[in-house]
Formats: structure tokens, C-alpha cells, sequence
């Protein structure tokens, strides 16, 4: 059995459903402290959702750094009956290995450390500096996890005046074949819930009545039609969508005096927080609406132009696979909007998509170890 695969196998292992790391982290320092890094567990949260993290640095020799990132939480298995294996219990069927968590995303970590482990072992006393930010709280909240991790860093990395070069977030970024797509950036993501206020009234006697429904109509009509930016280079153009309308009583006969809409921008670098909130109001109010209308901003855009860190991984997966990568901005969000505040290059890079969250969730076995050697060959790129 492959170092890869193995490792693999006893992390899905651990029942690690968010907040809850099942040991995961602890399983990782054993392999990670014999290298020479300094490991650090930093737990968040209340007592009923503590948030287990981990920040592991091994300084090296002076010159660039590099972080690999990621979670060990994964999402809830839905019906177990549905299953056609133990979902934590690693299981083999037609050259898949199946387990929550297998592609999102314990197949990454496991082919990092073991990366690291051989990287170490070729060039430890000349390569530069690398470090792991591990937490379980990416598929939740996200509030106790990687941000807050960032957040104590940012702080100490200005202390005493380092800094991290590049970052690699082990996200199942892959369509059809290992290597196929990277991410260099992600949209943002900005929510908002819109209550249209009426007056209730007898549906018979109109008139003694305001109907929001009719009231809103035209508004999210002329919201739905806006060109809010055409994106660019390499975001496309931002898209605002409703999710849901909730208006009326339950009853046939009854005006509703308020109407509820949940709306959603996924935004480009070409627009902000500001100018999206300030357009929207811009339209409600054109429309003569009364209105409540509340914000919650789930992360802002981040980018890495083609550089350094691009080039590198691209390099390695060609040499890998012979695969030609290419760089994308599309899905939703992820700790890399979290990452990028004190990183200037962020990508996010690991296995096939096609099964996260899904009733047995899977990985190709043979993709594991080219992962493992993708990331070393970005290591030695980079760091030697």
C-alpha cells in the first residue's frame, strides 16, 4: 500500500463531521513533529462547537515559504442507508476509495504530508520554510477556523517581520482528470434579505390593501435585468440571484402585508461590497418600495495573477500527468479568501470534484500518489 493511500484511509477513518477533527490533527503532528515542525493547537468557539486548528511550521533555511491548507471536517453523511459502504469505513470498489471526506478533502492533506515527509527527507537541510494551517471548521460557520487562525498570524508575521510566499489549499479543484483545473481566486459572495413591506387586507377589497408581492414585482424584474459589471480577465461577470420569495398567510383570500426575498451576489474583482449594496438600494428606492433590507457579506473576491506559484504547479502537473492546467475562478467560496490576507499568492489545487458531498463520495486510488508527487514537485520548484 502506498505512504498516500494509507494515510488516507486513517483519516477517513476518524468520524470528523464539522466542528468535530475525530483526531485527524493529532494524527498529523505524529508524522509532522519527527520533521522538525513546530506544531501549535489553537481551539476556538464556544463549548458547544469548539473548532480545532492547526498551524504547523518547519522554518527551514532561509528564503521562501510555502503553506499547504486545508480542513479535516467534513459534512454530514445524509442517509446512511443510502450508502453502499460505511462512509467511515474506507472501503474499495472498481479502483475508487469511498469514505466521507475522501475528495474533500482528506485525500489532499494525506498526499501533502507525505510530500512533505519525502521533500524533507531529499532536501531538509537546504530548502526553505514550510508550514500546515489545518482546521475543522470550513465546512461550517467558517468563523473559528482558518480565519481566526490568519487573523492571530497576520499579527505575528508583522511582528517579526516574515512573511508566507505562497499558499496551497488542497481543495478538489479537478473536472475530468487530475490536474485539469487550478483555482487562482475565487468570486465573493454577498447575501442579502429584502422585506418589501404592504398592508394586509381582505383580497376581495384591493383597495383597502397594499400588496407588496405586486410592489415588489417590478423592483426584482429590473434587479434581475441589471449588468452589475462584466467581469474581467479572469473573474466572470458578477450574477445576482434570488434563492427564495416568502409571501401570504397560507390563506387564498388574505393580501400579505410583507414579502420576504433572499437574494445573492457572486461577485467579480470588477465590483465591491459598497457599489453592489449602494445599486441595489439605488433600484428599491427607484421603485418607491418601503423596505428593510439586510446584509451579511460571506467573503470578498481574491486573486493570483499568473506568477510564481501558478507557473510552478502548472509545471508540476505537467510533468506529472502531461496534463496542460488551466486556471479558473468559477465554484463558490473558500478559505482561500481568508488565506490571501496574508499571502500574496493563493491557489487552491487537489482531485476530481465530481463526488464531494455526494452519497459515496469517492477518489480515484490512482490519483493519489501523482497528487502526493505534484505537491512535492511544486515544493521543490519553489523552495529549493
Amino acid at each position: 500500500m502506498s505512504r498516500t493511500l494509507e494515510l488516507t484511509e486513517a483519516l477517513i477513518s476518524r468520524r470528523s463531521v464539522t466542528p468535530d477533527d475525530g483526531g485527524c490533527q493529532a494524527l498529523l503532528i505524529e508524522r509532522l513533529a519527527p520533521l522538525g515542525f513546530d506544531c501549535e493547537t489553537i481551539e476556538s468557539g464556544p463549548a458547544d462547537f469548539r473548532v480545532t486548528n492547526l498551524w504547523a511550521l518547519r522554518p527551514g533555511k532561509g528564503g521562501k515559504r510555502l503553506m499547504f491548507a486545508g480542513h479535516t471536517d467534513v459534512v454530514p453523511t445524509g442517509p446512511l442507508a443510502q450508502w453502499q459502504s460505511d462512509p467511515f469505513v474506507p472501503t474499495h470498489r472498481d479502483g475508487k476509495l469511498y469514505g466521507r471526506g475522501a475528495a474533500d478533502m482528506k485525500t489532499s492533506i494525506a498526499a501533502m504530508v507525505v510530500a512533505i515527509e519525502e521533500f524533507v527527507a531529499a532536501h531538509g537541510d537546504r530548502c526553505g520554510g514550510i508550514a500546515l494551517l489545518i482546521t475543522s471548521d470550513e465546512e461550517g460557520p467558517a468563523v473559528d477556523g482558518t480565519v481566526k487562525v490568519c487573523s492571530m498570524l497576520k499579527e505575528r508575521l508583522a511582528q517579526r517581520g516574515e512573511r508566507i510566499d505562497y499558499c496551497i489549499v488542497g481543495e478538489p479543484t479537478s473536472l475530468s482528470t487530475l490536474g485539469d483545473m487550478i483555482k487562482n481566486g475565487r468570486r465573493g459572495s454577498l447575501s442579502g434579505k429584502l422585506t418589501v413591506h404592504g398592508v394586509q387586507g381582505h383580497i376581495a377589497y384591493p383597495h383597502l390593501a397594499d400588496n407588496p408581492i405586486h410592489r415588489a414585482a417590478p423592483a426584482l424584474a429590473a434587479l434581475g435585468a441589471v449588468e452589475w459589471d462584466r467581469g474581467n480577465r479572469y473573474f466572470p461577470a458578477t450574477s445576482w440571484q434570488m434563492s427564495n420569495i416568502h409571501g401570504g398567510t397560507g390563506a387564498g383570500n388574505v393580501i400579505p402585508g410583507e414579502v420576504v426575498i433572499d437574494f445573492n451576489f457572486r461577485f467579480s474583482t470588477e465590483s465591491t461590497p459598497e457599489s453592489l449594496k449602494s445599486r441595489v438600494q439605488a433600484v428599491l428606492d427607484a421603485h418607491g418600495l418601503r423596505y428593510d433590507l439586510a446584509w451579511t457579506l460571506g467573503g470578498e473576491p481574491f486573486l493570483t495573477p499568473i506568477g510564481e506559484l501558478s507557473d510552478a504547479i502548472g509545471a508540476a502537473i505537467l510533468a506529472e500527468t502531461g496534463v496542460r492546467t488551466e486556471l479558473s475562478t468559477t465554484g463558490g467560496t473558500s478559505d482561500g479568501r481568508f488565506i490571501a490576507k496574508i499571502c500574496p499568492q493563493v491557489v487552491e489545487f487537489g482531485p476530481l470534484n465530481a463526488s464531494i458531498h455526494k452519497i459515496d463520495e469517492n477518489v480515484e486510488v490512482a490519483s493519489l500518489d501523482p497528487l502526493k508527487n505534484i505537491y512535492r514537485r511544486t515544493l521543490e520548484g519553489l523552495l529549493l
